[in-house]
């Protein structure tokens, strides 16, 4: 059964990114009429929010953009710092929406940004706790299930959270590309609009993994229910 729900939780987890990938690949050849990169749509977008100390930086992998709110630094891969495609400014404008978020203390980026430590905690209990329960046999399986239930909790509610954090930036990103020029009515926004709706995907796939494996650890300890 264990098997079955690993293969379930990969499957939903590989198809997620196989969209992106997809939808990202064929928009990064869909040119815009504004011509812009998506390192300029980055700049004038953080500049007319009033934001000057989030520093843009480039680096090569792909697919690895980010903000990170603890340095300040918007983090676009090669292609998207360059790109003039819709899925370059679409990335871009997305990452520049958690800056806007960043900026007007947005609460569900505060909470995720607050429990980003005990997140990692949890993060190494799910990985750490069976290997070292089959090892040593130390833990008590009822304990070794609480530990599990209460860590995959977190990293759902952590995942939870990160859905309306990820959802607003969308959000936003799509509406500064239009007012701001950058993108056009019709094509060009349903561009954009997918390739950023593809990657929500993923923030949903690991979601539902996440509230899976809770529920498995969780159930046993509410019925008292055994797992052989």
């Amino acid at each position: 059964m264990i098997l079955l729900l690993f293969l379930f939780t990969l499957a939903i987890g590989l198809l997620a990114q196989w969209h992106v990938k997809r939808t990202y690949a064929r928009h990064s050849r869909t040119p815009l009429q504004s011509g812009r990169t998506g390192a300029e749509a980055a700049h004038a977008i953080l500049r007319e929010a009033g934001i000057a100390e989030v520093t843009i930086l480039e680096h090569e992998e792909i697919l690895g953009d980010h903000y990170d709110p603890r340095h300040k630094r918007l983090v676009l891969s090669s292609a998207n710092y360059h790109g003039t495609s819709a899925a370059a400014l679409g990335v871009a404008a997305h990452e520049c929406g958690h800056a806007l978020q960043h900026q007007q203390a947005y609460a569900p980026l505060q909470l995720r940004m607050a429990a980003v430590g005990i997140t990692t905690f949890a993060s190494q209990a799910v990985l750490w706790i069976p290997l070292l329960g089959m090892a040593t046999g130390l833990l008590a399986p009822r304990i070794s299930l609480l530990i599990m239930a209460v860590a995959w909790g977190i990293l759902m509610a952590f995942n939870l959270v990160t859905l309306p954090v990820e959802f607003d930036a969308s959000r936003r990103a799509k509406r500064v590309l239009g007012e701001m020029g950058f993108i056009q009515a019709g094509a060009e926004r349903a561009a954009v609009r997918q390739v950023l709706n593809a990657a929500a995907w993923t923030y949903v796939a690991a979601f539902i993994s996440s509230l899976i494996y809770f529920l498995w650890h969780l159930l046993p300890l509410l019925t008292g229910r055994r797992r052989d």
